[in-house]
This record gives C-alpha cells, sequence and structure tokens, in this order.
C-alpha cells in the first residue's frame, strides 16, 4: 500500500466561501450576463486595483493570453529576453506571436533572471526584456528597470507566482511596463481559468483593453484584436476566492513552516526561503536536493514519491532552452550552468488547504527514512 490512499496533489484548486460562490452563481444565471465585461469582471477588476495599488487592471480569460496581449501593445518585435527557468507558457506567448525568446541565465540564489547575463544578450534586434517573479520572490527590479532604459527596451514581467508579495515596499503590479498574473486552478487564488494584466500606463492600458476584446473602440473596429476577455463563470470562482486570499496565505505559510521543521535535519533536502522580508504569499514549498549529501538525486526523490502516492513536481525541468521547439535544424540550446543545475535539483512539494499538517509529518518522516536508509546502505 502507499503512503497515501488519496494522491497529495501539488497546487490543488482552493475553494473559497461555498454559500458566497452558489449565491453569486444564481445571480449570475438570473442575470443572464455571462460575457463581455460583465458586473462580476468588473468587481474582481477593481478589487485587484485596489488591492494592488495600481491604476489599471483587465481581467483576461488566462495568463497565457494576458502575456500575449502585452506583448502586443507594447510592440514587441525581433528578439526579446527572458528567463530559461520558468514555465514553457512565458516563453510560448513570444514565440506564437513570432517573437524570438532569447533564454536567459539566472542569479543561482533567487533563480530569478540575471540582470548582468541579460545584458551581454542585448542584440540590435533585442525589443524587450521579461523578468519572472519566481515562487513570488521579486525580480531585481531596479536593476532590470536601469537596464531598460539604457538600451531603450520595453520591460515586462510574468507575476504568475506572486499575486499578494510585495519588493521594498511596494506591490508586486507595479513594476515594469505591466504585469501578468495568473489565476489557473494551481495558483493558490484561482478563478478556474484566468489571469490579469496590470499597468500604470493609461495609454498602454487602453490599448490592451482593445485589443483584449477584437480591438474594438466603442462600436467600430481600431485594430487587429482577440477575445482574451474573461468570463463572467470565471469571475465568480475569482472574486469569491480572493475574498479568502488571507485565509490561503496562512494555510500556505503554516505548511510551509511545517515543512521547514520537519525537513529541518535530514541531510541534503534544504526548503528554498523567500528572498526578502514583507508580504509573501508562501504559495510553494520547494526544496533543493543535493544528491552528495542525501545520497540520491532529485529525480529518484521524485520517483519514490510518486510511488507513493505524492505528486511532487520537478519545476521546471529540463529548462526552456532545452525543449524541442526551441533547438531548431540541431542547433545545440545554449549553455545556461545557473538554469541547468537548479532544473537538475529542486522538487516542488504538495501545499495548499488541501494539504494537512499531518500530511506533511508522515511525509516528512518517510523522507527522513528514505535518506536515512540510503546513507546506510553507503555505509
Amino acid at each position: 500500500m502507499p503512503l497515501f490512499n488519496e494522491p497529495l496533489h501539488v497546487g490543488r484548486p482552493n475553494i473559497g466561501d461555498r454559500e458566497r460562490l452558489h449565491a453569486r452563481f444564481d445571480k449570475l444565471l438570473c442575470s443572464r450576463t455571462l460575457s463581455n465585461d460583465g458586473p462580476f469582471v468588473k468587481s474582481l477588476e477593481a478589487e485587484l486595483t485596489t488591492y494592488l495599488g495600481v491604476k489599471h487592471c483587465l481581467a483576461v480569460c488566462n495568463a497565457t493570453v494576458g502575456l500575449e496581449i502585452a506583448i502586443r501593445a507594447l510592440d514587441l518585435r525581433g528578439e526579446v529576453i527572458l528567463p530559461s527557468f520558468t514555465f514553457p507558457a512565458t516563453a510560448h506567448a513570444f514565440a506564437w506571436l513570432g517573437v524570438t525568446p532569447v533564454f536567459c541565465d539566472v542569479d543561482p540564489t533567487t533563480h530569478n533572471i540575471d540582470p548582468q547575463a541579460a545584458e551581454r544578450l542585448i542584440t540590435p534586434r533585442t525589443t524587450g526584456i521579461v523578468g519572472v517573479h519566481l515562487w513570488g520572490n521579486a525580480c531585481d527590479t531596479d536593476a532590470l528597470a536601469n537596464l531598460a532604459d539604457r538600451h531603450r527596451l520595453r520591460l515586462l514581467y510574468d507575476a504568475a507566482h506572486a499575486l499578494g508579495c510585495a519588493h521594498r515596499g511596494r506591490m508586486i503590479g507595479n513594476f515594469g511596463d505591466a504585469e501578468v498574473f495568473s489565476f489557473h486552478a494551481t495558483k493558490f487564488v484561482n478563478a478556474g481559468e484566468g489571469g490579469a494584466i496590470v499597468t500604470n500606463d493609461d495609454l498602454l492600458a487602453e490599448r490592451m483593453r482593445r485589443l483584449r476584446s477584437f480591438g474594438l473602440q466603442g462600436q467600430h473596429v481600431a485594430e487587429v484584436g482577440t477575445n482574451a476577455k474573461m468570463s463572467e463563470l470565471s469571475a465568480v470562482m475569482g472574486l469569491t476566492n480572493f475574498e479568502s486570499r488571507e485565509d490561503f496565505i496562512a494555510a500556505n505559510r503554516a505548511n510551509f513552516f511545517a515543512y521547514q521543521a520537519v525537513l529541518a535535519d535530514i541531510p541534503g533536502l534544504r526548503i528554498i526561503s523567500p528572498t526578502e522580508q514583507g508580504r509573501y504569499n508562501w504559495q510553494y514549498v520547494v526544496v533543493d536536493v543535493d544528491a552528495h549529501e542525501a545520497g540520491l538525486s532529485r529525480d529518484e526523490v521524485q520517483a519514490y514519491l510518486l510511488a507513493e502516492n505524492v505528486l511532487a513536481k520537478r519545476y521546471f525541468w529540463p529548462g526552456c532552452h532545452r525543449l524541442p521547439p526551441y533547438i531548431q535544424d540541431g542547433n545545440q540550446p545554449p549553455s545556461l550552468p545557473a538554469t541547468e543545475l537548479l532544473c537538475d535539483r529542486l522538487l516542488q512539494l504538495p501545499t495548499g488547504s488541501a494539504v494537512s499538517h499531518k500530511d506533511i509529518a508522515k511525509l516528512g518522516n518517510f523522507l527522513r527514512h528514505l535518506v536515512t536508509r540510503r546513507h546506510k546502505q553507503a555505509a
């Protein structure tokens, strides 16, 4: 029998107050307004605008399309520099629109894009830089802003991991030309599926609103656009879950420290901690597996966990720069040492409101037994 009868998931969806959710769905069905910037979408946008302290928020059907809208609105072309150590959707959004992703290495401590490495990749074809606030840890926003200003580049952030996080006293959402959040089912605040683009640039917001809705300016088509609107059904879920955000953050935080306590004395297993003090969503529990100290590789640890119904994930193996779509004509991928090291060592463990401290204790004890047994075998 496996350790857990039911699978222990990474990112099993949080569900907010069900009575409010059901009441809103009932109101929605009675109104028969299901799309086209209805009242629930507008309410969600207003809540996010206030919470993040930004001027503009546009709810979209998902974060990938949100990135695509921002890319078009910023007129990004040619080449754009972005980290390889990210979910492929970040790179795909550019490639899908014919913009070439130029993959950059990351800082081995923060796991975010390395500004110095990014500067070395700038060419006459470069039009923008993309930072990803990985695990909710903010990029080096000052260095990236300076770099973008000196080279006259646009600066866009993928903030899919970073709702509710702050950097130097400012909420993430207030950096660069625009930032994109995700409300996918696996995010701690989810809309089932959805996303949002935020910006403090009035003209950029106006254009993104047009692009989000077929290029319409009023009732006239001003330019080529697409249909990226969030539905009212998603907005109902998003708004209800957003109201429970502090409960979800509290559960995430408690789980993080429960993991930290149970894994503290296990050789070779180290939890990645926030890079700065302040507001943080504690959404991810990521463990660095040192194969030399643990006696097992990250992939071996994952295999043992999967056999016990623990669906741990190796994010973001193997790195976007080593994915088949980005290795053209048999060319070798660029060498990105820090990215490749992280791809081979990091393991994401289950957390969220569906994971109990009892689950964490059981999982921690199993990992301790696993490492101890391997050390005895090697002695």
